[in-house]
């Protein structure tokens, strides 16, 4: 039966997968109920395949299970939960239906529901970050890495506080988003690596699977080897949360690092800056009334994915919380993390489609930077006469600052006419005089900073792909 997204209540599948339907299909795979219960599935496939392993069950046994996992489906456990008003009660009795009357006393044998529950979640967040988040992140990296480059030596004004500063270049600018991606993308590779499973039993202490192994603790260990996975050292009924929290941090952290790339790019878009911009389709409205407008709503969109998400992480915090060897608090709140991983995939899907596009207008640039040009002067000018032991050189250019601004007349003009300041001028370098007459030149090691940056995150990037690619 066909999708109907419009039918769908969470904006994220009827409006913003309706436009990225590859990208949709591709989180469902991981993300999604049916997913989910695929997932369930393949741990109790496993935990038959180690009873076989270990002669508790015949080999077929094994072999039936797994078949029989393979092919359940979502429809038929939420039929039988309708009925037990139990969803892992509900799976084992849609597997045991399917398989032979000698197969039935294995399935979910010696485990609890968390066992199955929280295994398969460790799974589906591994998966969907190594498979779909971290190689569009890595593309984003790329693209990010390229524009660095490209504008690596590009003079821009430095902003603080919204106002202009000192100059430095766009690939310093972006540079910054290099590293602090980079960096991310590191912690949530490792978070990923570290979600943990459990075949501990009802209250984690193996009571179960200590009836019939005198090393519970090595069977549960081989089972989740069959899924890729490790135990954590030390479970209840669950696994512990902060396995999966800090994950979930490493989403919303790199979700920040984008929102706040989102919001530098859509400030440098206003009118009155118009250093970059968005590349707009030949149809594309940017107001419904303003025929003239061309809103950066890409990046906007991203920033206010983030706020929709960056909260959640309270809930996560919470969740750490389970009275004793566990209560049902999380129940309902943690069927909404996939959410999550969702929409940092929506984030980095919009902003891939812009910057592949991204105007950068030096010449508006250079003209920003003019705009305060002779202002520029006062910070080098004051550090320059400090080192030449000028005993209160900061109070002595606020002074000229302020009369040239009165004046409108150039401020290092002021300076060199300073009877005052003449004999600190008089031993000027070379280089400090450059800087004071062309103070556009004043941006210290910004284009070098931004080369060395993005070769460092290039060298890891192609490390990456190959790790990938050999694996």
């Amino acid at each position: 039966m066909k999708r109907e997204i419009y039918a769908a209540i969470s904006p994220l599948d009827h409006r913003y997968y309706a436009g990225a339907p590859a990208l949709f299909e591709r989180l469902s795979e991981y993300l999604s109920e049916n997913a989910y219960v695929r997932y369930q599935a393949r741990v109790e496939a496993a935990l038959t395949k180690v009873l076989a392993r270990r002669h508790l069950c015949p080999p077929e046994v094994s072999v039936e299970v797994e078949k029989a996992a393979s092919e359940i489906t979502p429809d038929e456990v939420y039929a039988e939960e309708a009925k037990t008003h139990h969803n892992i009660r509900a799976m084992v009795n849609c597997l045991q239906r399917r398989v032979s009357e000698e197969a039935r006393p294995f399935v979910h044998f010696t485990a609890t529901s968390w066992d199955i529950m929280d295994t398969a979640r460790a799974l589906q967040y591994r998966d969907v970050t190594d498979r779909v988040l971290l190689p569009l992140l890595y593309e984003l990296l790329g693209i990010l890495i390229e524009i660095t480059k490209r504008e690596a030596c590009t003079p821009q004004i430095g902003r603080t506080h919204g106002q202009h500063a000192v100059p430095i270049t766009f690939g310093f600018a972006m540079a910054e988003y290099v590293a602090r991606l980079g960096e991310r993308l590191v912690a949530l590779k490792e978070a990923a690596a570290n979600l943990r499973g459990k075949m501990a039993g009802a209250v984690g202490a193996y009571n179960a699977a200590s009836l019939f192994f005198a090393d519970p603790e090595t069977f549960e260990e081989e089972v989740l080897a069959e899924l890729g996975l490790s135990p954590a050292m030390h479970a209840t009924q669950i696994v512990a949360p902060e396995y999966v929290t800090d994950w979930v941090h490493s989403l919303l952290t790199v979700m920040g690092v984008l929102a706040n790339l989102g919001d530098d790019l859509r400030q440098l878009q206003r009118t009155e800056i118009a250093e970059v911009g968005e590349a707009f389709q030949a149809g594309q409205v940017g107001s419904s009334t303003m025929p003239h407008k061309r809103n950066p709503w890409n990046f906007e969109h991203v920033k206010s994915i983030w706020k929709v998400f960056a909260p959640r992480i309270v809930t996560l915090y919470m969740d750490q919380i389970s009275e004793h060897q566990r209560d049902l608090t999380n129940s309902a709140s943690s069927r909404f993390i996939p959410e999550v991983a969702a929409g940092l995939a929506d984030m980095a899907d919009h902003l891939l489609r812009v910057l592949r596009k991204l105007v950068v207008d030096r010449e508006r640039m250079a003209a920003n930077l003019h705009l305060q040009k002779e202002m520029i002067v006062a910070e080098p000018l004051y550090i320059i006469l400090a080192s030449l032991g000028h005993p209160d050189a900061h109070e002595a250019v606020r002074r000229l600052t302020l009369a040239s601004e009165k004046s409108g007349r150039p401020l290092y003009q002021l300076a060199a006419e300073s009877e005052e300041l003449a004999p600190y001028l008089a031993r000027l370098t070379p280089n400090q005089l450059q800087v004071l007459e062309k103070p556009e030149s004043y941006t210290g090691v910004a284009a070098r900073k931004a080369a060395a940056t993005a070769a460092y995150w290039e060298n890891w990037l192609r490390n990456i792909t190959s790790e990938r690619e050999a694996n």
